[in-house]
């Protein structure tokens, strides 16, 4: 992107692309974790890197390097054995690609994991919003293992087939039953070439539902909005990618050049994204502060990494959130929360509290996310594997799956409230 920023649900969540993440962009970190001297590859004793012996083949090192080298001997002896006497001739690339995997998998974090060119190439583009597939968004829970359909795109495939928020992505083709650890095959599978058919199976009601869907190009637009009534304007946020940030601007423009007095955010389902795009929604409607605090290993918290500038719209919030409002969307609920005296409306927040950086590596193309830190909200609150509790609660009726029209002010209980407690605010 640009130089990307973090994505905030699971590794494997999707809008038929990873998204759930709250990411920040490597350049802000470069400082903390600059190589020293001391681990660095040394250069010997001559500028052509070999010993005084001439051996050119051989390259001094510190101790420090050396022995980092060591902790990867039997992974290196694997190879050796493996490219010369594996009964087949080995993929070498391949075994690498694992191997690296595998090391990010040692960290015991969803939210960490490596992309291969291929995967960074997609995860770039979908970030844009464009890409060939059926047009849903999927989200994966880890302990109960099920993949859910979180939105399905207004004028695309699978809305044309049938497919509803709320089906559970069961089986891909004849034999790939999806988990939140094969998810990626599936998504892999649901992708490729404009105007190719693909069987995709749902659970609806413990019902097999299979569709027969055709893929194709879909336009993902992360913001819709209109006026509820005279005083009352509404912005559905999607996800914090492309350019939300900017969509999510002209719509609050267009909202208060026709009077809004009131804005309702609906952060349901959105599960994630940059940092810096909260940063600049929050900036809308708060005045000098912090968007976060973040905590990182050393356990100090940091307190300048987002910062809001003086200048805010004078309306009034009441921001919607669900189960499924993660990682960016709680960070700007928890700012506006704190700063700009914003309502809060639905079911408590999903708790993803952490944020990942995101980086190019190696010299292919390929990239990965990591962990690297904790945030809270300005007041301080945590947030990770707790959520944000909101002034409001309102849980959906028993059966209804939340697959409203968009705006829909008579069925929708939640945006209902919202806007109960809107009215109750301006007047």
């Amino acid at each position: 992107m640009h130089k990307k920023m973090l994505k905030i649900l699971s590794m494997m969540v999707m809008l038929l692309f990873l998204s759930s993440c709250s990411m920040i962009p490597m350049s802000r970190l470069e400082s903390m974790f600059k190589e020293t001297d001391n681990s660095s590859i040394s250069s010997g004793y001559s500028a052509n890197n070999t010993t005084s012996s001439g051996d050119s083949n051989v390259v001094i090192i510190s101790k420090d390097e050396y022995e980092k080298y060591q902790k990867f001997s039997e992974m290196f002896s694997i190879y050796d054995t493996a490219k010369d006497y594996f009964y087949q001739e080995p993929d070498t690339d391949l075994m690498v690609e694992y191997a690296i995997r595998g090391m990010m998998a040692g960290l015991e974090d969803p939210y960490s994991f490596y992309y291969n060119p291929k995967e960074y190439q997609e995860m770039q583009e979908e970030d844009e919003g464009k890409y060939v597939g059926i047009g849903v968004m999927i989200q994966s829970n880890m302990e109960t293992q099920i993949c859910s359909i979180t939105r399905v795109f207004k004028g695309g495939p699978s809305e044309e087939a049938g497919v509803q928020r709320g089906d559970v992505l069961y089986r891909v083709g004849e034999d790939l039953y999806v988990t939140p650890s094969n998810l990626q095959e599936a998504v892999d599978i649901m992708r490729g070439i404009p105007g190719t058919d693909v069987d995709v199976t749902f659970l609806r009601n413990g019902e097999e539902i299979t569709y027969t869907i055709t893929r194709r190009e879909v336009n993902v637009n992360q913001v819709d909005s209109k006026m509820l009534d005279d005083e009352i304007g509404y912005i559905a946020m999607y996800e914090f990618a492309g350019h939300c940030d900017k969509e999510f601007e002209q719509a609050l423009l267009k909202l208060t050049d026709k009077n809004a007095k009131g804005i309702i955010i609906d952060l349901r389902d959105n599960q994630g994204g940059w940092v810096e795009q909260a940063r600049y929604i929050a900036d809308l409607f708060m005045d000098d502060g912090e968007l976060c605090y973040l905590k990182y290993r050393d356990g100090e918290q940091h307190a300048d990494e987002y910062r809001t500038k003086k200048g805010k719209a004078d309306v009034k919030l009441v921001i919607l959130i669900n189960e499924n409002s993660a990682s960016s969307s709680e960070i700007l609920t928890g700012a506006l929360r704190d700063c700009a005296d914003a309502v809060t409306v639905g079911v408590k927040s999903f708790g993803k509290g952490i944020i990942q950086m995101v980086s190019d590596v190696g010299e292919n193309g390929a990239g990965y996310q990591m962990t690297i830190a904790e945030y809270y909200t300005p007041s301080g609150s945590p947030v990770h594997k707790i959520g944000i509790t909101p002034d409001y609660e309102i849980p959906l009726p028993e059966g209804d799956n939340g697959m409203y029209d968009f705006a829909d002010t008579v069925n929708d209980v939640q945006l209902i409230k919202a806007i109960e407690v809107m009215k109750e605010r301006l007047h």
